[in-house]
Parts: C-alpha cells; sequence; structure tokens
C-alpha cells in the first residue's frame, strides 16, 4: 500500500491519542493510517509508528504473543519507525524494568531514575514516574527535529529511560536530576521517551515530519 502509516496494536499502546494525533498529522499529507494488529499490514505500509504504555516486560510478552514482533523487526530493518514511550524503551537491548531483553536495535540499557531523598531546585522532592512537561535539548541534527526549536516542550509519564551504548544514538536530552536521554534513532529509526500525541504543536510537527521523512 502506497504512503500508508501502521501503528502497531499489539495490546499495550495509548493507541487511540497516538492513532488520532497520527491521523491529524496525515490529513493533508495524502497518508493512510491504519491502526493494526495484522503483521501483513505492517509489512505492507511504508511507515510504522510503535506505541507502549504500561510495564516493559508486558509490553514484550504482547508483542511476541500478538504474532506482531517478526513484522516489526522487519519493518525496523527497512522503513521509517517511530517507537513512542515504552515503544522506544523496547527497541535497546535491555531494561531493568523486569530484567526485560528488548528488540536490541539501539545497543544501549533501559535503567530507572535513582532520585531518592534529592530535591529539585525549588526545594520540592523529585517524584518517579516523571509526569508533566519538560524541554528538551536536540543533542544531535536530525530531520525530524524541522521546525521544532531547541529546548521545546514535551509531555513524559515515565519511570524507566534509556541509556544507549553509543553517545551518537542519543537525539534528544532533558533534564530530570541529571541529563538524560529523551529521544533516540539510528538509521530508519527514531523514537522518543516523551509523548508527541500529548505535547501539542511540536509533537504533531515531529509526526509530521516523520510522514515525509526518507531515511
Amino acid at each position: 500500500m502506497a504512503d500508508s502509516v501502521a501503528v502497531v496494536d499489539y495490546g499495550m499502546g495509548n493507541l487511540r491519542s497516538v492513532s488520532q494525533a497520527v491521523m491529524h498529522a496525515a490529513d493533508r499529507a495524502g497518508v493512510e493510517v491504519f491502526v493494526t494488529s495484522d503483521p501483513q499490514v505492517v509489512r505492507d505500509a511504508t511507515r510504522v509508528v510503535l506505541p507502549g504504555q504500561g510495564a516493559m516486560p508486558d509490553c514484550m510478552r504482547e508483542l511476541r504473543e500478538s504474532g506482531l514482533l517478526e513484522s516489526v523487526l522487519e519493518a525496523a530493518a527497512s522503513k521509517p519507525l517511530f517507537g513512542v514511550c515504552v515503544g522506544m524503551q523496547m527497541l535497546l537491548s535491555h531494561s531493568e524494568e523486569g530484567a526485560t531483553d528488548g528488540l536490541d536495535l539501539i545497543a544501549g540499557r533501559v535503567v530507572r531514575f535513582d532520585l531518592e531523598g534529592r530535591h529539585q531546585p525549588d526545594g520540592s522532592r523529585y517524584k518517579v514516574p516523571q509526569m508533566g512537561w519538560n524541554q528538551v535539548r536536540q543533542a544531535r541534527p536530525h530531520p525530524l527535529w524541522h521546525d521544532v526549536p531547541d529546548n521545546a516542550w514535551f509531555y513524559f509519564v515515565h519511570s524507566f529511560y534509556a541509556r544507549p551504548d553509543d553517545p551518537r544514538h542519543s537525539l534528544g536530552e532533558a533534564d530530570y536530576g541529571g541529563t538524560f536521554t529523551a529521544a533516540v534513532g539510528r538509521d530508519n529509526i527514531f523514537a522518543t521517551q516523551f509523548h508527541p500525541e500529548k505535547s501539542a504543536d511540536f509533537g504533531l510537527r515531529l509526526y509530521q515530519n516523520f510522514l515525509h521523512w526518507t531515511p
């Protein structure tokens, strides 16, 4: 199918808000959006969005049991793929959450915030998960940052974050008790820890850029 995006439905993604945001971005791009649990639709799509929500062990188990794992790996090898939240964490090699192996598409680990007893500049304690808006510094140039200003605000909900082995795979960074990776990527893969679909205009711009991205 020409000019289409498959939003992968393996039972664990924030599908409604992700798919609505992608559909909104696709309105004027002439791109069809399919929310699908069919591996063949994922294979046939020209682009793939991998959302994720909840615990990493549950997401990896559901992806395997849904029969979608192989089609996602095929997509990651051959076409633009956008991972969101736990969908980003799944791209890495291993997660501390439940000692879970990921897809190993980007070498690295997913680790938990260690902020117990620490205080923010305003005197309040750091809370885990981080919930709310945070600024993202563009650590590396990338086509998906087009028309997104450096240090733009995006919405986060997470207790774990990616730590890529190769710093070149860290495309965006934020600060929460220290610098952490907020966006990763290589080749035809781009992924964010934050939720573009909950991040107003700049989140929508990322999805729009993804629909026009030709790695």
